[in-house]
């Protein structure tokens, strides 16, 4: 079993991470940091409860760091950590800045240990569905992509504070642009050129609530966008393609099915129910055809599943510290893009 140890005992931890680890059977929740409090001892008796990184990193046994802290201490965790001879994941956003994100690529490559970078929305329904309509061909040569990850919260935070003060990492663009990002460049590589308007639109807001983002891959644009006031949900994604168009809207039910405390061990983990389909509108064969299209079944535990298989068999790793990079890169320039009203072309990606 991979002795594992997670950092931070608050909502991404409880809510993204433990539930996954300690239902695995290929890992063994040993450790959980939580430097005040003994809520995590109510809720796992069996788990030592450290105080300190130092006591984390200088337990032998232990295999796997988990990152879930606050994004200011990702970068100097994640050092200490693969320093200390542990793979870690780290979660999103990898890093603050490229130049954190690059001694964390070299320093994996140095120690020979794995640095995954958690991009859990690789693993949702939505996104599945979308690369295999892409990979089939389903809708042609892609054309325009939108992807939209708008919420509605128009008051302050009452929980996660840090989230909305001016620090490094903060702000909804480091927040929820590294989900958007990496699906786009999953599903289609890197682009040429990026423009980005990243704003406040609350009164009250210290860090930025909104951004639009748009990817230029010559013959095909991708529009990311988000913003805390939209109360009315349109398409969660809309992809057109030479052929045919596909249309999605609903949230995957994960997030809100781990924060309900629900264990993610049925057959059934990850599927999205029917009235959250997409609609494909295309030509198949000479045929026009428009209909309801099934969503893949989606699992964040697929993320565990990998990194046990790259842990213990050796297997490529599907979350690279070069990927966090590449997320990391690209909404520098895209602040770059916003700051100066006008398109950056993209360079500096690996």
């Amino acid at each position: 079993m991979i002795s594992t140890a997670v950092i931070s005992y608050g909502i991404s931890a409880r809510t993204f991470h433990i539930p996954f680890i300690s239902t695995n059977p290929h890992f063994s929740l040993d450790i959980i940091l939580e430097r005040s409090g003994e809520t995590a001892k109510e809720k796992f008796p069996a788990v030592h409860i450290a105080k300190s990184l130092e006591e984390v990193l200088s337990n032998e046994k232990i295999d796997l760091v988990v990152i879930a802290s606050p994004n200011t201490t990702h970068f100097s965790y994640a050092k200490a950590a693969l320093l200390a001879g542990k793979h870690i994941v780290v979660e999103k956003p990898f890093t603050n800045n490229t130049a954190e994100a690059m001694e964390l690529v070299e320093l994996s490559r140095s120690t020979g240990k794995l640095c995954a970078v958690f991009h859990n929305r690789r693993y949702v329904a939505d996104f599945l569905t979308m690369k295999s309509i892409i990979e089939t061909g389903l809708i042609g040569e892609p054309r325009e992509f939108f992807a939209h990850y708008d919420r509605y919260r128009p008051d302050p935070r009452t929980y996660g504070l840090w989230r909305e003060e001016a620090l490094p990492g903060s702000g909804i663009f480091y927040d929820l642009g590294p989900h958007l990002i990496d699906q786009a460049l999953m599903l289609f590589g890197k682009p040429q050129s990026i423009t980005a308007d990243i704003r406040k639109l609350k009164d009250y807001s210290k860090v930025d609530d909104y951004f639009d983002l748009k990817l230029d891959y010559g013959n095909l644009i991708v529009t990311l966008h988000s913003s805390m006031l939209v109360r009315e949900m349109g398409p969660r994604y809309m992809l057109h393609g030479t052929k045919g168009s596909f249309i999605k809207s609903g949230e995957d039910p994960q997030e809100e099915l781990l924060k309900a405390g629900v264990t993610p061990t049925s057959a059934d983990w990850g599927k999205e129910e029917e009235k959250n389909f997409g609609l494909l509108h295309t030509e198949v064969d000479g045929k026009i055809i428009r209909e309801i299209y099934p969503s893949l079944q989606g699992g964040f535990g697929m993320f565990y599943k990998n990194l046990q298989q790259a842990i213990e068999n050796g297997t490529p790793s599907t979350e690279t510290p070069e990927h966090g990079y590449n997320v990391i890169k690209l909404i520098e320039l895209a602040f770059e893009s916003s700051d100066k009203k006008a398109s950056v072309e993209v360079v500096g990606l690996i």
